[in-house]
This record gives structure tokens, C-alpha cells and sequence, in this order.
């Protein structure tokens, strides 16, 4: 049976899943086979197992694929085997091993916890038996404890692989050592026995100053400090909402793909290619300048639509599109180009809605989703592009607009939409989006692997390596 250790973390977004990519990469690293796992994911930022894994064609968060490629291993819906995808402020969707499940998605939330804890139980030690090392992620904080009684993603999952945890705080905010130690006093004595160490994220400055307060928070609690790790500059795939964060442009600055900041956008990582020249937008006046628009991925089609129209930002892409600026839908944003948009078995509320109307397209919400890994030739430049599939919709097409790809690729003028998540991550259909609004190519990201090796690189000369790799020694 193999051993496992946790990152969790004082709060969200301490840096739990860039900690988990670089461990995973650190220990495949050392010859061993590594796992990621995080029994329960809250992310509209999701992605599709690839053929060849235990059974292909299943979504999975976006930060255990990623963790899987540092891992080197193809990934599995094991590692993440209950994925909440948020439609609503009280409602989620719930994807458990890979599959939507109704039932689940339509219980209280306090209600499902004891369903889904055998299933977390299984895929956990399914791994465990499969693997050297499984490199564990929390979620949230195990300090609230108001959620302690239906843990199944922190400290239970813990507890169940007697694993060794290692928490960290995001010292960039400020109030890292009270976090820690408000934390390790939220614990229960069986909890705090297996906190092994500590680990200051993002910080920035002479690590020397910090002293004497590890000292000071060990005598308080009798657990190391294992770990400064600076401020990395090295992006990978955002698990959720926070890549929408970007710097601000004056408004009426030219030269800018515009992106629509939908209430529930999702996979919003696959628009890191674009680098600074991407913007993401939420009103008519900021749409100033843009070369070019982009509609992505939405959790609830319908409602962001709504939300499209009554903040103005429909009729200002509407007037681009028909000035000749390009515009590009990406699955639901491919949908609300459309005509309209029918949900006859109530996936999304049902009834229907008119489209933007700038694709003469028709699409009708289906029960079943398709998830799906595709590539595909584009006629356009005839190069084969790639990438995955996740929508509800089956859209047919009317005599306005011309079919590229059966099912995948649509254009009409100077709009085009796809079911292809991925697709700018093509280099080659990159480039010739950004040469149709007449904008250079940004200064290329290294590849994936590459800064996971960058990544693992740092993370391990600012960790107590012997101290953080005999917690998993066989």
C-alpha cells in the first residue's frame, strides 16, 4: 500500500494545487509512482480523461489533469472522483466519477455527503494500492468547523490514509502565522498528530526577517516550518474564478482580444495562450478598442445570456461583430451566437431563448452530455487542432452559416464558433485568430511540462526536502 501527504491550506486559494503540481512532479522526480487526488472539487474549470485511462471520455477537475501530467501518469476520474460544477449561487451540479449524476444534483447539500464519502472511500484507496505515493489536495480550510460533521475532502480524508499533512498559508495576504496557529487550534487532537509541517506560500522578500516567528509558532504548537516558498512567477491552469484577475487597461486602449467575464464562466484556463493581450470584460464601454471578441464556456448558458443582454455588453458585440471586428464563441458562447436556444428537458429551466442571432444556428439542450476528447483538420489553415468537448447542446445549422466541421466548426463573415475547449491552445489556430484582428503573437509560454519543471525546481530549493520526502519513504 502506498503512502500519502496532503497539502491543505488556512484559507482558499493558499496555493493548495500549485504546492500539489510541484510535489507530484518533485516525487515522479525520484522514481516514484505518484498519484494526485482531491476528493471533491468546486470548479467550473474542468477537463476530459483521454482515451486509454481506466474509462475515457469522463470529466475531472482541471488542477488533478494538471497534477496528473506532473505526475507523469495518464490521468483517472479516481483522482478527483466528485467534481461540483456551480449553476447557481445555492446549486451545483454533481459530476461524480466522471458522469453527472441527477439524483446527487438535485439533493440538499448536507444530504449528499453520505453518498458520496463511500465513493471517495474507494477511489482513494483504489489509488493507494496503485500507487508508490499519492499526493493528497484539501480544499477550503479544515478549520471550519461548522463543516466538520460532512468533511469528506480535508481532514477525513486524512484521517482515512493516516496521511501527512502539510498546511499552508499564503503569507502574500498577510496574517500568515495567526492563520497557522488559529488553524492547528481548530484541530482535534487525532487531526493535529498528523500536521507534520507548515509551509509560508508566496512570499516575497528576505526569508531571513521572518524569524524569530517559526521559531515562535513551533514552541506554540511543536510542528516545523518546512518550507518558504517564494512568490513564482510560473502560471499554470487556474482551478477556479481567480485568472479572471487581470491588469487593467485604460479605457478606449486599442489592440485587445475582449473576453466576456460571465457570472459562470467556465474553463477559463484554456485563454492563458493569449497572454497580455487578453482582456476580460463585463460592460459596453470596456469593449473599447478590442481587435477581436471572445464568448467562452458558461455553466448556465442561458442565464449568463440574460446577464449578456442586460449589461449591454450583447448589443456592443453585436455592433462589433457587424463593424467586421472577429468574434469567437466557445461552446456555450458558440450556443448564445445562435438563433436560439431550446431546452425542452428542462437541463437548464427549460423554454427558449433567442440568440444573439450572428450565427444561423440552432441549439437544443440534450439530457445526456457529451464529454469528449476531439481533434480535428481546420479547413481554414489545415493544420490538425485538438482539445475537449463538455456541453449538453446538439447544434444544427441553418443556410446562413457555413459548417467547417460537422458538429465542431462553424463560420459566418467574421464570426465562428466551436464546441472545441482548447482550441486557442493550437499554436498554429492561435496565430491565425490574432493575425484575423490583426494583432502579434504574444510572447509564447513555455510548455506545460517545462514550467512544471520550473515549478518543482524552485518549490524543492525553498522546502526541507529530506524532511518532506522521508514522510513518504517506503
Amino acid at each position: 500500500m502506498g503512502k500519502a501527504i496532503m497539502i491543505q491550506g488556512c484559507t482558499s486559494n493558499a496555493g493548495k494545487s500549485y504546492l500539489c503540481s510541484a510535489l507530484c512532479r518533485m516525487l515522479a522526480n525520484e522514481g516514484l509512482k505518484v498519484a494526485p487526488f482531491k476528493a471533491q472539487n468546486m470548479s467550473n474549470n474542468a477537463g476530459v480523461t483521454p482515451p486509454g485511462s481506466r474509462t475515457p471520455g469522463l470529466e475531472m477537475g482541471r488542477a488533478q489533469l494538471v497534477q496528473a501530467r506532473a505526475a507523469r501518469v495518464t490521468p483517472d476520474v479516481r483522482m478527483n472522483p466528485v467534481l461540483l460544477k456551480p449553476e447557481a449561487d445555492t446549486r451545483s451540479q454533481v459530476v461524480l466519477l466522471g458522469r453527472v449524476d441527477h439524483k446527487l444534483t438535485t439533493m440538499p447539500w448536507r444530504e449528499r455527503k453520505g453518498l458520496l464519502w463511500p465513493h471517495v472511500q474507494d477511489a482513494l484507496h483504489s489509488l493507494m494500492d496503485d500507487f508508490d505515493v499519492v499526493v493528497i489536495e484539501g480544499a477550503g480550510s479544515p478549520a471550519e468547523v461548522n463543516l466538520r460533521a460532512s468533511d469528506i475532502v480535508n481532514m477525513r480524508v486524512a484521517r482515512e490514509v493516516q496521511a501527512s499533512v502539510l498546511l499552508a498559508a499564503d503569507i502574500d495576504r498577510g496574517g500568515a502565522f495567526a492563520h497557522l496557529l488559529g488553524t492547528w487550534h481548530c484541530l482535534i487532537p487525532e487531526e493535529r498528530a498528523l500536521l507534520r509541517g507548515f509551509i509560508l506560500n508566496r512570499f516575497r522578500g528576505d526569508a531571513r526577517l521572518l524569524a524569530p516567528a517559526p521559531e515562535w509558532l513551533q514552541e506554540q504548537t511543536g510542528v516545523p516550518t518546512v518550507g518558504v516558498v517564494p512568490w513564482l512567477n510560473i502560471p499554470l491552469p487556474e482551478e477556479d474564478g481567480a485568472a479572471l484577475e487581470a491588469e487593467e487597461r485604460e479605457p478606449g486602449e486599442e489592440g485587445f482580444v475582449a473576453i466576456a467575464r460571465f457570472p459562470r464562466v467556465s474553463n477559463l484556463d484554456e485563454f492563458a495562450p493569449l497572454g497580455d493581450v487578453a482582456r476580460w470584460v463585463s460592460t459596453p464601454a470596456e469593449l473599447a478598442g478590442a481587435r477581436a471578441v471572445i464568448l467562452p464556456g458558461s455553466k448556465s448558458t442561458a442565464a449568463d445570456l440574460a446577464w449578456l443582454r442586460s449589461s449591454g455588453l450583447a448589443a456592443g458585440v453585436t455592433r462589433l461583430a457587424h463593424a467586421g471586428v472577429p468574434v469567437l464563441g466557445i461552446c456555450g458562447g458558440l450556443q448564445m451566437l445562435g438563433t436560439r436556444l431550446s431546452d425542452p428537458h428542462g437541463v437548464e429551466g427549460g423554454g427558449e431563448v433567442p440568440g444573439l442571432g450572428l450565427l444561423d444556428l440552432h441549439t437544443e439542450f440534450s439530457s445526456e452530455k457529451t464529454t469528449l476528447q476531439t481533434t480535428f483538420t481546420d479547413p481554414e489553415t489545415g493544420y490538425a487542432v485538438g482539445g475537449y468537448e463538455i456541453h449538453h447542446g446538439q447544434t444544427l445549422t441553418g443556410p446562413g452559416t457555413e459548417e467547417l466541421v460537422p458538429g465542431q466548426l462553424w463560420r459566418q463573415g467574421n464570426v465562428r464558433g466551436t464546441y472545441l475547449h482548447g482550441l486557442l491552445e493550437n499554436p498554429a489556430y492561435l496565430e491565425r485568430f490574432l493575425g484575423w484582428a490583426g494583432l502579434p503573437i504574444p510572447a509564447g509560454l513555455d510548455s506545460l511540462d517545462a514550467r512544471l519543471d520550473a515549478i518543482a525546481t524552485q518549490v524543492k530549493a525553498n522546502l526541507d526536502w529530506d524532511f518532506v520526502s522521508g514522510l513518504v519513504e517506503r
